[in-house]
């Protein structure tokens, strides 16, 4: 499976000179906890995180008596003075598998993913989730279904456990079961798929 398979797109971006007022206000209006930062060619040059505006975007309490050295003015700052720059971002034909360990690594929550530096989608841990929550009867019926459009209906018989696909398919083509197993691999919540042909089961 790989990043464009889980990807959200469009996505919702910040530029630099957007007002950490108004990123807070996206941030909060669509329950995200980051947004890509791009310039005007959509092009990623940071991230802004719910802890990058807690950290760095409210205004000490003028009343304290250990006020932080926190200019009066922060709150009307610009993302690009609160924002992590240079950001990380991964390409659509990422292996999902390499992305959830760069989230760890990295100990962050959201992957940008760009065509080059272009931002064009976003994966977050949640999207991860979900998608290994995914019931394995879902997961069979999309693996079917794009089974039957490259090689027509009844051809194979597809069974899911855990998210592991067996596919047996009725004939022995072994380039077909290449393609089936790509297919299979390509659909949401598939941790791996193995492709037999019917001959071969039968002499198991």
């Amino acid at each position: 499976m790989r990043a464009r398979d889980l990807m959200s797109s469009p996505v919702v971006t910040v530029f630099p000179w957007t007002s950490v007022k108004e990123a807070a206000e996206v941030l909060s209006g669509h329950g995200f906890t980051a947004l890509p930062v791009v310039d005007e060619d959509d092009r990623l040059v940071g991230i802004v995180t719910e802890a990058d505006l807690v950290r760095r975007g409210v205004p000490a309490d003028a009343r304290s008596e250990y006020r932080h050295p926190v200019h009066p003015g922060v709150v009307d700052m610009l993302v690009g003075a609160v924002m992590t720059t240079p950001a990380i971002g991964m390409s659509s034909g990422t292996d999902v598998a390499d992305l959830c360990q760069a989230l760890v690594d990295g100990g962050i929550r959201v992957m940008p993913i760009v065509d080059g530096a272009r931002v064009v989608g976003i994966v977050t841990r949640g999207d991860v989730v979900r998608v290994l929550a995914r019931a394995d009867e879902a997961i069979a019926a999309d693996v079917r279904h794009r089974l039957e459009i490259y090689g027509g209906h009844g051809r194979w018989r597809v069974e899911v456990r855990d998210g592991m696909v067996r596919i047996v398919d009725r004939y022995g083509d072994e380039s077909d079961r290449h393609v089936a197993t790509l297919l299979a691999l390509a659909v949401p919540g598939v941790v791996g798929a193995d492709v037999v042909s019917a001959e071969g089961e039968v002499g198991r």
